[in-house]
């Protein structure tokens, strides 16, 4: 899995440099999540510019680190999210879970 970390303070940018987020590399992507959502952690960015794909296997890793992440009062962003996925995470509606910013879109929570 080919990913880079930012960290910023209290938070990190995590962007996955894969085309699919899928069962390839969501069983990694789960452990790295494990690894960072630390309590010291407020905010972690997942940068989704890359993925143009993603299955139940890829929800399932972001829905870790969501979990993760709310067990210390933190909260998990997507930022440049493609239009398929943003229709995918609606239709399951995660769109309520996630913070969600589509690419080249921002709104204001």
């Amino acid at each position: 899995m080919n990913f880079e970390t930012h960290k910023n303070g209290s938070s990190v940018t995590l962007k996955l440099k894969e085309k699919k987020l899928d069962s390839t590399v969501s069983s990694e992507l789960k452990g790295e999540f494990l690894i960072l959502c630390k309590p010291k952690l407020e905010i972690l960015v997942v940068d989704l510019a890359d993925v143009d794909f993603c299955d139940s296997s890829g929800l399932s890793a972001l829905l870790i680190a969501d979990r993760k992440m709310k067990e210390h009062g933190g909260k998990v962003k997507l930022i440049n999210v493609h239009k398929k996925i943003s229709s995918l995470l609606k239709i399951s509606m995660l769109d309520r879970v996630f913070d969600i910013h589509e690419a080249g879109h921002t709104t204001k929570h």
